[in-house]
């Protein structure tokens, strides 16, 4: 994206960035946005988008582009449940991720609404919350089954082990046992821990080398089109055409 002769703004409800993350990685990803030339408007809402923009509130804003990311929503089938659900239709569970009044029914992941006991906060729903889930729930069934009924069970603890997310070409923001690293530093942790969690030698490579390009050769490995690839011009703003006349 030329800079020169684009708008970006960034509109979010909370009064920070990165809500469900620490408040560093919040401050730091805002400063970071800002120094690439991001206008971020806070604690605001788009009330309408139209062909010509969106509306803030009351505000008109004219865009060409506009990118809705408004987070995760809970599937169909957790709403089919007829159970208590959350505002985002994720099915608010016991202590033990079962379902209330149906011992034998749990669930994990980004369908479950849980509240950690520590912390007294939602458990975020990203993939390590949701590998720990399905860890502990697996241990249940296996010592339940093993008992032939069900037995007394402990309540899920979630163990937070950072939280990462990345912003731009080797800008990243990362919170690991409460330190915060940003910008480059950040983008490297984000990478290498990615890179670690993919199965086998061979994939970790072949996707550190790819990266490792794409990074210096100013590319992307992967492209999807889809639809009509030509591109429309809707209105030539800024130019005056010359009239032979």
């Amino acid at each position: 994206i030329d800079r020169t002769t684009a708008r970006v703004l960034l509109v979010d409800g909370g009064d920070r960035l990165l809500k469900g993350m620490p408040s560093g990685m919040g401050d730091r990803a805002h400063q970071d946005l800002e120094k690439m030339g991001v206008e971020i408007k806070l604690q605001s809402f788009v009330t309408e988008v139209n062909e010509a923009g969106v509306k803030v509130g009351d505000e008109h804003i004219s865009a060409e582009n506009v990118f809705w990311a408004a987070g995760i929503q809970g599937t169909q089938i957790a709403r089919s449940l007829g159970v208590q659900t959350d505002k985002l239709g994720r099915v608010i569970v016991q202590p033990d991720l079962s379902i209330a009044g149906h011992p034998e029914v749990f669930v994990v992941g980004d369908a479950a609404h849980v509240v950690d006991e520590d912390s007294g906060q939602p458990v975020p729903a990203v993939a390590q919350g949701a590998i720990q889930m399905g860890e502990f729930v697996g241990k249940i069934i296996q010592s339940e089954i093993k008992a032939g009924e069900i037995i007394e069970r402990p309540t899920f603890k979630y163990f937070d082990k950072g939280s990462m997310a990345t912003i731009g070409r080797g800008k990243a923001v990362a919170s690991i046992k409460g330190f915060t690293l940003g910008g480059l530093m950040g983008w490297l942790a984000w990478g290498v821990v990615h890179i670690m969690f993919l199965v086998g030698f061979q994939t970790k490579l072949v996707v550190m080398l790819d990266w490792i390009w794409n990074f210096m050769a100013f590319e992307r490995g992967t492209r999807i089109i889809t639809g009509d690839p030509s591109m429309h011009v809707k209105e030539i703003r800024g130019v005056e055409m010359y009239d032979p006349d």
